[in-house]
């Protein structure tokens, strides 16, 4: 299954994200395990899914720069590999040192905390290609990317990145987050995997069901993220 698991994670708690608007996350309810205590839910995904590897944005860190590295560990120790975003503006923020000493197998680097692409790529030239994934992070179709890019068209940041060696390649429309109302990036995602074939590319907010999931990977679409889906039961568990 091409799902990629989210746990959106503040104050020590998953919540459920909406729209993008942070001060308005509350504690997740989910179908699936009555907690929202990140190991609880991660191993919850693990139980009924089979997933062993996890999207962790860590709200608190992108919004403050303070990793939650205490929960971070923790799931790592119990065996999930971890794509993690925690608000990386360059190779010196205090979050990407923490995750590179640990050996993190994905760490994203978002758009809209990244200082523009020079930092982008010192962070590849420190991290490499391999482990490194710059996040297209927009907001209703526009981009949240900081004037250093000196354009705000989405494409035309996404060549750029790829052109500076990113290999890896999120594409995240944060209004659609938790909406269920479909992905709506589908007109650039096809494209850019099209142009660019050897780069992993991965999509998500707003998943319905497995119809969008399936929609999404004949588009070429490596990996879907999705959290509310799974939570809600409109993506079935596993077969026992």
């Amino acid at each position: 299954m091409p799902i990629l698991p989210v746990l959106d994670l503040m104050a020590g708690q998953v919540v459920r994200g909406i729209g993008g608007r942070r001060d308005e996350y509350k504690p997740i309810v989910s179908q699936l395990v009555d907690s929202a205590e990140p190991l609880a839910v991660a191993r919850a995904f693990r139980d009924h899914f089979g997933f062993d590897q996890l999207y962790l944005a860590d709200l608190d860190a992108i919004q403050r720069g303070t990793l939650a590295a205490a929960t971070a560990w923790q799931l790592q120790q119990d065996g999930f590999r971890l794509w993690i975003d925690a608000g990386i503006t360059s190779a010196h923020s205090p979050a990407f040192l923490e995750m590179a000493s640990r050996s993190v197998d994905s760490v994203i680097v978002g758009l809209e905390s990244v200082l523009g692409p020079d930092a982008l790529a010192e962070i590849l030239r420190s991290a490499g290609p391999r482990r490194v994934v710059f996040s297209l992070d927009l907001k209703a179709g526009k981009s949240l990317g900081s004037a250093a890019w000196e354009t705000d068209d989405p494409w035309m940041i996404a060549m750029r990145a790829i052109e500076l060696g990113i290999e890896r390649l999120i594409v995240l429309d944060l209004a659609s987050v938790g909406a269920g109302a479909g992905v709506g990036t589908e007109e650039l995602c096809e494209p850019l995997k099209q142009t660019y074939p050897h780069v992993q590319l991965t999509a998500g907010g707003g998943v319905r069901g497995m119809d969008d999931v399936n929609r999404l990977t004949n588009l070429g679409v490596d990996y879907v993220l999705v959290a509310s889906a799974l939570h809600d039961g409109r993506i079935k568990r596993r077969p026992s």
